[in-house]
């Protein structure tokens, strides 16, 4: 079996991840973080603290305490769009749009929140900042996007974006689901006041996994409230972070895993890592490039991840996706991707995209049993059209 939904959840981890997750499962040792003074809890506290680290680390947040814990990139946004954005407010968004941006926002706009989506060039995958100014309103209180699309694995211009909401005092927002691991992220540099990201997908930890950065404090209202460990007589959230975002039991064997998916990331090296994937993405891609019959919807030029988002003539992308799997078992995504407003931009709501996403532990060998089933394939094809 060949492995090409990376986008979706990275399935082939480290054997860091799954050991670690075992011996805080198994061990004995791993009680609740921060509720008494047994060493229990001072493992699992110890074990939160390194991980809130080294997340801070790879994304230079300015202090671990801005490290919140989440269970997924949808959890996070839901908590930070809800927590910030008010009735009265405006926010500006993209067509490039998971739907863990986009249904947490209209679900806001029936409780008064304006919204407005930036339209990307169907040509090139170009989105221009132009767009994003000529839609601020004295109302406008937030830029929210994601820093790559999902589906055609465009990387949006987030250095400029946030240089943008500098000028105008707008909240920056970044869905990094996929980019987290892959890219480098700069909270700092780059003008990110929320950084939102998933742990089991770039970042090679399990599902279940996912926080929430912040380059300096916000008054978000927590998504969720209850048992913190400490101020139990507050009947509500404490107003320090990150106790304020992380109401109930933590993820601790989850969040053991995480620490080892970027400890990996840190080890190799995160441009090493890109590198070697673009690698295995141009090869898919120049491989493709030869059938006029394939229609490629990723831009060829300017920062892009590890993802091809294709489809073969007039084929739903349902059949393609089926017929790799079942020829030549090569796991593949089909369909709207969660992300409508890409799939309409495109006018292929009926036809879908067939989407590859690679990772570090792909190989040159299984592009190429990927283009030799592709040969098969369109050969077909053409007998019948």
């Amino acid at each position: 079996m060949i492995y090409f939904d990376n986008a979706a959840t990275t399935a082939i981890k480290p054997e860091s991840v799954g050991k670690t997750m075992s011996d805080v499962l198994t061990s004995g040792h791993f009680g609740n973080p921060g509720r008494d003074s047994s060493n229990y809890s001072v493992n699992s506290s110890l074990l939160v603290e390194q991980t809130r680290e080294k997340i801070a680390q790879l994304f230079n947040v300015p202090s671990s305490d801005f490290v919140m814990f989440t269970s997924n990139a949808t959890d996070s946004l839901n908590t930070t769009l809800k927590g910030l954005l008010k009735p009265g407010d405006h926010v500006i968004s993209t067509n490039y749009e998971h739907n863990s941006v986009i249904r947490p926002l209209e679900q806001l706009r029936r409780n008064n929140v304006d919204i407005d989506y930036v339209p990307f060039d169907t040509e090139t995958g170009v989105i221009n900042i132009e767009d994003f100014e000529t839609r601020i309103k004295s109302n406008t209180k937030a830029i929210v996007c994601t820093y790559a699309s999902n589906v055609t694995g465009y990387v949006l211009p987030i250095d400029n974006i946030g240089k943008l909401c500098k000028k105008y005092n707008l909240l920056f927002i970044v869905d990094a689901a996929q980019s987290a691991g892959f890219i480098d992220i700069d909270i700092q540099k780059q003008g990110i006041d929320v950084l939102c990201f998933t742990g089991h997908k770039s970042l090679y930890g399990p599902q279940g996994t996912g926080g929430i950065c912040l380059k300096e404090s916000l008054p978000i209202e927590p998504l969720k409230s209850g048992g913190t460990g400490i101020d139990s007589f507050n009947s509500n959230m404490p107003d320090e972070f990150p106790t304020r975002l992380e109401a109930g039991t933590m993820n601790v064997p989850g969040i053991a895993g995480l620490y080892e998916g970027i400890d990996y990331i840190l080890k190799y090296g995160l441009n090493n890592i890109r590198q070697y994937v673009i690698g295995l993405t141009d090869e898919a891609i120049d491989g493709l490039d030869k059938y006029p019959e394939v229609k490629i919807y990723t831009p060829r030029t300017g920062l892009r991840t590890g993802v091809i988002a294709f489809n073969v003539g007039d084929l739903n992308s349902a059949e393609v996706g089926q017929w790799l799997w079942d020829e030549y078992q090569i796991a593949n995504r089909t369909g709207a991707h969660c992300a409508p407003k890409v799939l309409e931009s495109f006018n292929l709501v009926e036809q879908g995209i067939v989407r590859l996403s690679f990772s570090s532990f792909n190989t040159s060998e299984e592009i190429k049993v990927f283009l030799g089933a592709m040969e098969e394939l369109i050969i077909e094809y053409r007998k019948e059209i």
